[in-house]
């Protein structure tokens, strides 16, 4: 089984059950929650507490319940930060925009060996690329 790694959009998306996510997108992010092979990075957290606190998204319940029930039976696991993910995003090969948290999703996807599941136009350049797995949602 592949394992991935949710973008913030991603998460959002499947979280508040949205329709812009495609019947084998939602078929995909099934089976790895099921397989306990989907992720979601510490940097994501902070990215949808921001949204939400700016009144960018609205989610349907609070910032905490919301999280936690993005990891209820382990649906997904959340990993961490760590020195080498920082080091690593600024280390990137070859070209990408500097969003710090677009580099720590990247970073996070090649040390963890994880397909990026996304919808960015950059990151699924980056991927085409061979620098990184991804996937389009």
């Amino acid at each position: 089984m592949q394992s991935y790694l949710l973008d913030t959009h991603a998460w959002i998306w499947m979280q508040q059950a949205d329709a812009k996510l495609s019947k084998d997108s939602v078929a995909r992010i099934e089976s790895a929650q099921a397989e306990r092979c989907l992720y979601g990075s510490v940097i994501s957290v902070f990215e949808i507490a921001l949204l939400e606190a700016r009144g960018r998204i609205h989610l349907n319940s609070n910032i905490h319940s919301w999280l936690e029930d993005s990891f209820a039976d382990e649906g997904i696991q959340l990993l961490p930060l760590t020195p080498e993910i920082a080091i690593a995003s600024t280390r990137l090969p070859g070209t990408i925009h500097g969003d710090p948290a677009d580099r720590i999703l990247l970073a996070t996807a090649r040390i963890h060996n994880l397909t990026l599941l996304t919808r960015d136009k950059h990151l699924l350049a980056y991927g085409r690329k061979e620098h990184v797995r991804t996937q389009r949602i």
